[in-house]
């Protein structure tokens, strides 16, 4: 696009959203952001606000252009990456959400998954109950054991427990999606209802090797495939958008990716066996595993890492609830700390011979133990163990599970490197990233771009522009390396100690 400098990504988290500015060179120019309220009932569950979150999303684009002093017309394109499974579902016609959003955390939906684990279908106007083996047979299909962290049972959920949305449904009004397909639904005016293949893979919907909404398993859930946002590649064209006349003139949506495949693009993981960890509210570790699905049976997901031009990669992947959620719970609700910033210093005054553990299965656990009633847990506590000594094994504790998924994932020796890729705020964060080191045996190499979900999403979407060549797009910058340092002996004996206090947790 001649004349045309700049790439503009959003990254819609769970925390925040971003409004980031990229130049032709791939370098990011200028960032802003606005968090959002996290609305948690007393029971525990997790909603967003779909309004206040397409209001940032106006606000930040506002912002980062105005800061960044440049010109809307050297801006070629938009991408954008979002938080995954995180469930909306608004009318089709008014263009306003019928209910908040269910976040990705929130397991209030774990009795619809059961009661389908059980064979019992959801519309009671259907007699017939599903044979059996549904959960495995969705395993098969979608790459992803049944459970209600993924879209399927929130949607259901919502038809279930908001009259506005089954009146909607009723009516043939409802529009169901994540939050990608929210934000381009309003930014291009309703005129695209659309989702990529990665975040499709992610609803528990989509049969990832016949690339499309399954029938049956949308059956099992009582969603109307209709409802379902249509399927496009990662770098198709999305519409265009003006952010509600800010622009003169609108500019293409050329790329949309969930913000962990983002990371994975923007790491430059594109050869099957590279892995990279993204650190966030939870955390996502992720292995390109080349042009072919492989359904493990030890607790990993396979999912799609992205669609270009009609052909798909896939990836293994595994989640962790709790990372700087993790750190959140310190300053929050223990109040030991003021910042997460403070954590590291603390992490290496800690006495290391402390023998603490954290188990941070505050909402259950995620990959590979897929046990979403298991408690968190202090263990090990000593009549020495302070403040210090806890902060350390919150910590670690994100590294231990990381280093659970990404040992379940060397199922080939041929598969997994020698290095993990990482991004995320928490990579900041000197202690973790050499104990991670240390834990797995392995280089860890920080990413340069701690924005690494909005520069994949801004590589596909530039690339689709010609904004950005081969050279760009296989630059990989990395800030620090870490590399192994415990003793073997040492690294044993604590792993194992992880084991024994995850095993109390899984009784």
């Amino acid at each position: 696009m001649a004349g045309k400098k700049y790439v503009l990504a959003i990254d819609q988290s769970t925390q925040g959203t971003k409004g980031i500015l990229f130049d032709a060179e791939g370098q990011l120019i200028c960032r802003r952001d606005i968090a959002h309220e996290q609305i948690v009932n007393e029971k525990g569950w997790v909603s967003h606000d779909l309004d206040e979150i397409y209001r940032n999303t106006l606000q930040v684009v506002q912002d980062v252009v105005t800061e960044a002093g440049i010109a809307q017309e050297e801006i070629a394109c938009l991408g954008i990456s979002n938080q995954r499974e995180t469930s909306a579902a608004w009318d089709r016609k008014t263009k306003e959400p019928l209910a908040k959003a269910i976040v990705w955390q929130c397991s209030r939906a774990e009795d619809i998954c059961k009661r389908i684990e059980n064979n019992v279908i959801l519309d009671t106007k259907q007699e017939q109950k599903a044979s059996g083996g549904v959960g495995e047979a969705i395993r098969q299909k979608t790459g992803m054991q049944l459970s209600p962290y993924f879209p399927a049972a929130k949607y259901a959920w919502l038809q279930e427990n908001e009259p506005e949305v089954a009146r909607a449904k009723q009516e043939n009004r409802l529009c169901l999606g994540t939050i990608d397909s929210w934000l381009v639904f309003k930014l291009t005016k309703g005129e695209a209802f659309a989702t990529d293949v990665s975040n499709a893979s992610r609803t528990q919907l989509f049969n990832i090797t016949d690339l499309k909404w399954d029938e049956e398993i949308c059956g099992w859930f009582s969603v109307d495939a209709k409802t379902l946002p249509e399927v496009r590649d990662s770098n198709a064209f999305y519409g265009k958008t003006d952010f509600e006349g800010f622009f003169a003139e609108p500019i293409p949506i050329l790329g949309v990716i969930g913000d962990s495949q983002g990371a994975l693009y923007g790491q430059n993981c594109r050869e099957k066996g590279l892995v990279k960890a993204t650190y966030g509210t939870g955390s996502s570790v992720m292995m390109h595993a080349g042009d072919k699905p492989i359904v493990l049976d030890n607790g990993m997901v396979t999912s799609i890492a992205w669609g270009m031009d009609g052909k798909v990669s896939y990836v293994l992947e595994g989640n962790i609830n709790y990372a700087g959620a993790t750190v959140s719970w310190l300053k929050d609700n223990l109040g030991i700390i003021t910042s997460a910033g403070e954590t590291e210093a603390m992490a290496f005054a800690a006495n290391p011979t402390d023998e603490t553990y954290l188990i941070p299965a505050f909402s259950g656990l995620g990959a590979p133990y897929w046990k979403v009633d298991a408690k968190a847990m202090l263990y090990g506590m000593s009549r020495t163990t302070g403040k210090n000594e806890i902060v350390c094994a919150a910590l670690e504790s994100i590294a231990y599970q990381i280093a659970d998924i990404v040992e379940g994932m060397q199922y080939d020796k041929g598969m997994s490197k020698s290095v993990l890729r990482v991004d995320g705020g928490a990579t900041e964060n000197a202690y973790l990233m050499q104990f991670q080191s240390n834990i797995l045996q392995k280089k860890v190499e920080v990413s340069a771009c701690q924005e690494a979900s909005a520069y994949g999403a801004a590589l596909l979407s530039g690339e689709k522009a010609e904004i950005y060549d081969d050279k760009v797009l296989s630059d990989l910058r990395a800030c620090q390396v870490y590399e192994p340092k415990m003793p073997e002996s040492k690294r044993q004996e604590k792993w194992q100690g992880w084991r024994n206090a995850m095993e109390k947790v899984l009784r």
